[in-house]
């Protein structure tokens, strides 16, 4: 009887402790991330991205993602869409966090590829004036900076900076931003 007691207090204690392995390697995790482009009207300058990742050893992982940023230029009452389709990939690096992986601080470095339209394509205004600058091809490399925390076994927010320097644009060449997003592993 005392076998069957120390037994049952030991698979008691055993699953109380227990909690779900983080950042296994080749566990891949599908991510959705939101924000703002400029601190002085976030619903003129945004983004979204959407990405995946596949962990590596040590907390570090690969990411690929897609990306579509849109901005606006005023032009006396007119709203000048500026809008940016990218797709990036790169790696991720562990920095700073807690052995479980609970909290991390990660860096990333990304190689990007993308198009950017002003206007729709529009050359051409209401009142005859031209938009100069025109829709091009571009490339260029990224950075992140993220703060990643589980609020389950699952389930990771993360709150990050990016930065991407473009060329083969017309508009800004260096473009921070900062952002949020959800990340499920699976």
């Amino acid at each position: 009887m005392k076998k069957y007691i120390y037994t049952m207090m030991f698979a008691f204690m055993s699953i109380a402790i227990a909690q779900a392995q983080r950042m296994l390697p080749k566990q891949k995790g599908l991510e959705v991330n939101a924000g703002t482009l400029s601190d002085n009207d976030p619903s003129r300058h945004y983004y979204f991205n959407i990405g995946m990742t596949v962990n590596g050893n040590n907390g570090n992982y690969q990411l690929w993602a897609l990306e579509y940023t849109h901005q606006y230029d005023e032009y006396k009452n007119l709203r000048i869409p500026q809008e940016t389709y990218t797709a990036e990939g790169g790696y991720s690096f562990f920095m700073l966090g807690d052995t479980r992986k609970n909290i991390t601080l990660n860096a990333a470095i990304t190689g990007v590829l993308g198009y950017e339209s002003i206007n729709r394509g529009e050359t051409l205004l209401y009142d005859g004036a031209k938009i100069l600058t025109e829709d091009n091809f571009i490339y260029g490399a990224g950075g992140r900076l993220s703060f990643e925390t589980y609020l389950s076994d699952r389930f990771v927010l993360i709150l990050q900076g990016l930065t991407k320097v473009l060329w083969g644009t017309d508009l800004e060449q260096f473009r921070p931003s900062i952002g949020v997003g959800l990340r499920l592993n699976f």
